[in-house]
């Protein structure tokens, strides 16, 4: 069993986004924990008002909200009744007993999870503390039920292998569930999986599954009190559908949080930059290449290469998406040499190099074979007629080549800096 908490001080959002999953047929409420009606007799209005009389009863505290998914293994079979006791289980052992709570049941994924919804305040208005909850009480928790309940422990569950797939823009009916939906998954996927420094580059992930961070024009009300909207875009680019907020994801991708992750991010993306400079290095080095075979050159070593265009089509930047590290870059944070322009350069000038390669090589070939036949004629040659050349000729070449062709014998003494120097004899005491 695997527990992930959430806490906040909105109550609302997060009986929305259960409500909304019920309404979608995703979701069933399977039980309402001190409530005075049964979960079937309840309406909106009613789940909500239990829940935030009680978190009126202190109004200093913000945050008073907890949501609380419960995921099980996808081979555990566990019936409604069995759900309804560890979930009640579960808040008794992590100091939430007595208090009023939502348990529904969601069936939108490929394990069985429940969703927790309470409040910290007591009915006495004294508030129950949050630090480390997770750390503590709820790692307690989890492990006595594991054993109470039979349940499989988290640390022999292997991880879930998934591959990320581009939105289906023909799937997507915008302006509805749907649309939010679909940018909810792949915002999970990416956001806390890369390492970015920016927009831009959390962009340029974001673009290969149709998705872009928009914070508007600078003149725009959303851009001036540091708002943040996700937008789904085309092939093309180009925004389309209705925008959505980043505070109405439940788990809020706002740019305060993704500053800092921002931050969070700076030291894996230093350490693993030299990779992708490497791979641009060794592929322009001495190839011909435009910026689309570039491109798919990088992409065989797990790095993709995104272009960044102004309206009229014009390059004015390169983001690098190394897919092993999971770390991008914009290529003025790797250096001049791997900027839009300078890649562009370095591309022209390997094109013509190879290009002038390809046309001087018959000629240097040409060349050494007729240098390579000439010596081999002479080799040919018997030794007299050879010398006999050599000594009627006195021109100024012969001599020359007899200098190179015949040792010489120099029996001067040796300098004395090339004298092997003699090892001196260790005296020995008798």
């Amino acid at each position: 069993m695997v527990a992930v908490i959430h806490a906040s001080g909105s109550l609302r959002s997060a009986l929305n986004y259960n409500e909304r999953k019920v309404s979608q047929g995703a979701a069933t409420l399977l039980d309402a924990g001190y409530y005075l009606q049964s979960a079937s007799q309840l309406s909106f209005q009613s789940k909500l008002s239990r829940l935030a009389a009680r978190n009126a009863l202190n109004t200093r505290i913000k945050v008073n909200t907890l949501h609380v998914s419960l995921n099980f293994s996808p081979d555990e079979k566990l019936s409604s009744h069995k759900l309804k006791t560890i979930a009640g289980s579960y808040l008794e052992k992590i100091g939430f007993a007595n208090q009023p709570y939502l348990l529904y049941e969601h069936k939108d994924s490929g394990h069985p999870h429940v969703h927790l919804i309470t409040t910290t305040i007591r009915a006495d208005g004294s508030a129950i503390r949050l630090h480390n909850l997770g750390k503590n009480q709820s790692e307690k928790a989890r492990k006595a039920l594991e054993k109470e309940f039979g349940l499989m422990a988290a640390q022999s569950q292997k991880p879930l292998r998934t591959e990320l797939k581009p939105v289906d823009l023909k799937a997507v009916r915008y302006g509805e569930a749907e649309t939010k939906k679909a940018m909810a998954t792949v915002l999970q996927a990416v956001i806390p999986n890369y390492h970015y420094s920016s927009l831009a580059e959390l962009n340029a992930v974001l673009a290969q599954y149709n998705v872009t961070a928009d914070q508007g024009s600078k003149e725009s009300r959303i851009y001036k009190h540091r708002g943040l909207v996700y937008r789904i875009i085309d092939k093309d680019g180009a925004k389309t559908g209705v925008p959505v907020k980043a505070s109405a994801f439940y788990f809020k991708p706002t740019l305060k949080a993704l500053e800092k992750r921002f931050m969070d991010s700076e030291p894996e993306r230093f350490k693993q930059k030299a990779r992708v400079k490497n791979a641009i290095d060794l592929t322009l080095l001495n190839q011909r290449h435009s910026l689309e075979s570039l491109g798919r050159a990088l992409a065989k070593q797990g790095v993709q290469l995104v272009e960044r265009k102004s309206e009229k089509g014009v390059i004015y930047g390169l983001t690098y998406i190394d897919m092993r590290t999971k770390c991008v870059y914009n290529g003025s944070y790797l250096g001049k040499n791997y900027s839009a322009k300078a890649v562009q350069e370095r591309c022209v000038v390997a094109s013509q190099m190879t290009k002038s390669m390809q046309v001087s090589t018959p000629e240097i070939m040409q060349d050494e074979r007729a240098a390579r036949q000439t010596f081999t004629a002479g080799l040919r040659k018997p030794e007299s007629h050879l010398l006999k050349d050599y000594t009627q000729d006195s021109s100024s070449e012969t001599k020359l080549l007899e200098e190179l062709i015949f040792p010489v014998s120099d029996p001067g003494p040796v300098p004395w800096q090339l004298r092997r120097k003699r090892k001196k004899k260790r005296k020995t005491d008798r």
